[in-house]
């Protein structure tokens, strides 16, 4: 169990390389599905980007989605 804003989250990782899939979160009542193992196109497209206070120097946000340095 690992825990995600103070709540327990069940993650599943790859048996083979330990890429984490996917996290059941919220008691199972939500799951985050890492994008690079789906299989077809989202539907649903981002609609800002978060925690950009404490990403890589080096990652560059090229588009105009509002920006959250921070939760909350």
């Amino acid at each position: 169990m690992l825990l995600f804003g103070g709540e327990k989250a069940h993650d599943v990782r790859c048996g083979k390389c330990g890429s984490l899939l996917y996290s059941v979160v919220r008691e199972g009542a939500f799951v985050h599905v890492t994008m690079g193992t789906l299989v077809d196109a989202p539907k649903i497209r981002p609609t800002a980007h978060i925690l950009v206070g404490s990403k890589a120097p080096w990652f560059t946000i090229t588009d105009e989605l509002p920006r959250h340095e921070e939760l909350g």
